[in-house]
């Protein structure tokens, strides 16, 4: 079991959406710290307000967690200053929601920088530190549509398909060398973060799109519960069951499910008034 209370705690994508709350959640499980981490300076210290006011500790930092050498710098000025980092929740991310031929090459480059390689940047910096003492916790936020791919998320899709990847890999070689130190996927469906502004489930009965609050909840209780993986809601269990039907099949039942259509009336945050898609948060 992973004690949140009293630990030190960073979470990526801090300022808003799942990262707010994951934070929020976690300082009100008696975590020792929280570290928020974002680009969005006005938000951060929102946020961090929002914590100190129900009596929590918060540090606050701008990092872009794309930029490799930001990431290790602000890692190192961080354990300088507060001590190691026990949690490690990964929440950064970004959307295009373009069919491929639409997406800027730019676009595609930062949707990989953001929801992938910064996975790397983050856990070269934090987790030494976690597995000298055998102890931590690293959560990577992916998302259902690394299960399976959804038309108009080429980009995404395939940079949460490579997260979960990177968890599964992370998970294994920690299992090796540190035992104490603890991985958690989470693959939700369409969170309401803002994030997805304009997606609409078929099927809301049997993907509702999901509340933050509820969200950020779970994913703090499989923290606390050493979950290695998170699924939400729980029919996105079947997903990889559904990979031993012939292609032909398995595409009929996606589209049956509404799946590919699911993207049809995306605005994402831009849509929503904000100055950047989708901009690191869930």
């Amino acid at each position: 079991m992973t004690q949140i209370a009293g630990r030190r705690v960073l979470v990526t994508g801090g300022a808003s959406g799942m990262g707010r709350r994951v934070a929020m959640e976690c300082s009100a499980r008696g975590a020792a710290d929280v570290t928020l981490w974002d680009l969005d300076a006005a938000r951060v210290d929102a946020t961090a307000e929002e914590i100190r006011a129900r009596g929590g500790r918060v540090r606050t930092g701008i990092c872009n967690v794309a930029d490799r050498s930001q990431v290790y710098e602000s890692a190192r000025k961080l354990e300088r200053d507060g001590g190691p980092i026990d949690i490690l929740v990964n929440s950064a991310g970004v959307v295009s929601g373009k069919s491929l031929f639409e997406i800027p090459d730019e676009q595609i480059e930062r949707t990989f920088a953001v929801n992938t390689l910064a996975l790397y940047w983050l856990c070269k910096a934090l987790v030494p530190g976690m597995v000298e003492r055998n102890l931590g916790h690293i959560v990577t936020i992916a998302s259902a549509s690394g299960l399976v791919g959804v038309a108009k998320l080429s980009d995404y899709a395939a940079s949460k398909w490579a997260a979960i990847g990177f968890d599964e890999s992370l998970r294994v070689e920690l299992r090796k060398i540190a035992p104490g130190v603890r991985t958690t996927v989470v693959c939700p469906y369409y969170v309401n973060t803002g994030m997805f502004t304009g997606v609409k489930s078929p099927y809301p009965r049997l993907m509702p799109i999901l509340e933050e609050a509820d969200v950020a909840r779970r994913i703090v209780e499989a923290v606390e519960r050493d979950r290695r993986r998170l699924f939400l809601p729980r029919s996105m269990y079947l997903l990889p069951l559904l990979r031993v039907l012939p292609v032909p099949l398995f595409d009929a039942l996606a589209d049956l499910l509404g799946v590919n259509v699911s993207m049809n009336d995306f605005v994402g945050r831009q849509g929503a008034g904000s100055p950047a898609l989708g901009h690191d948060r869930h």
